[in-house]
């Protein structure tokens, strides 16, 4: 990290909170419902899924996790109703993770089961190392009774391991992605080709155990590579999709439409967009530094 960088992410806290919203702009849908579900109808007329997230993570009181639930209730009725290509994304530390194993399978079993309700799918997001075990037993359980999948991160050592031993139990469904908590390097890759090279292996991995991948990645190495191991292996376009963030790298978002991809934009709203935005910077500090150049004219 270079000093302008770290100088950025210390100051980050300083930041009016008008400037962050202006930078997050296009990255999250808005406070509201009503923002999100126009951001997914919007993506779905040009062709494009959605994954829709309610912002919060990291409640240690039921009744915020309780309001997080109230919140993905609704917004399960809003897809629904409105008809949308559309599924959740679920943050298991919004919904109590850190208050209770039980009351947090007690949240998430009330959600999926008013998913299954409209036939629709749940993700269910990976966070921090410290609770990776309990993400992926939580997913181990839900899949048993829904529709469900689990998010991996590359650059964890443990993930090939994860992966086949899920695979192994039963058809399983994942969404790759490169990861972007930080963690020790002991339990992850932190060189930018390493983690690459992982990503790769556990996609091919993946594939060849049979599961639904969402291949989840703005980095155009990544993209090239996974669209030629698809072309090898002959895979159908039942049996993967692409995945990006929302406002991030349109262009290649659409050309991957063009070539006949799948492709899924995770749509985040909710009053929580404000912690979601800085806490994403203080984990990307490269991010944080382009955006406050970009600011001052130095880009």
């Amino acid at each position: 990290m270079s000093l302008f960088d770290r100088i950025v992410v210390a100051s980050i806290p300083m930041i009016p909170k008008f400037v962050v919203g202006k930078v997050a702009a296009p990255y999250v849908a808005g406070e509201t419902l009503d923002d999100g579900l126009r951001t997914a109808r919007e993506l779905n007329s040009k062709g494009i899924m959605a994954t829709m997230d309610v912002l919060g993570e990291f409640v240690h009181e039921k009744d915020k996790a309780e309001e997080s639930v109230k919140q993905y209730l609704a917004l399960i009725s809003g897809i629904a109703r409105d008809k949308l290509d559309a599924n959740i994304s679920v943050k298991l530390t919004a919904l109590g993770l850190d208050i209770d194993p039980q009351y947090v399978r007690q949240n998430v079993r009330r959600i999926m089961a008013a998913a299954a309700e409209h036939e629709m799918f749940v993700r269910i997001d990976m966070e921090d190392s410290p609770r990776t075990d309990a993400t992926v037993d939580i997913y181990r359980e839900m899949r048993k009774e829904f529709r469900c999948g689990l998010v991996v991160q590359a650059y964890l050592k443990r993930t090939a391991e994860d992966a086949r031993k899920l695979c192994a139990e039963g058809p399983s469904n994942f969404r790759l992605c490169k990861g972007i908590y930080v963690e020790p390097e002991a339990i992850a890759y932190k060189a930018k080709q390493e983690i690459r090279d992982n990503f790769m292996r556990v996609l091919d991995q993946m594939f060849g155990d049979g599961a639904y991948v969402g291949i989840a990645t703005h980095d155009e190495y990544l993209t090239k590579a996974a669209e030629e191991l698809i072309k090898k292996r002959k895979l159908s376009r039942d049996k993967y999709e692409f995945q990006m963030l929302l406002g991030v790298k349109p262009d290649l978002r659409d050309s991957l439409v063009k070539r006949g991809h799948r492709l899924r934009v995770y749509v985040p709203f909710g009053e929580s967009w404000y912690g979601y935005c800085t806490r994403r910077l203080k984990e990307n500090p490269a991010i944080a530094g382009y955006v406050a150049k970009a600011m001052i004219g130095l880009n």
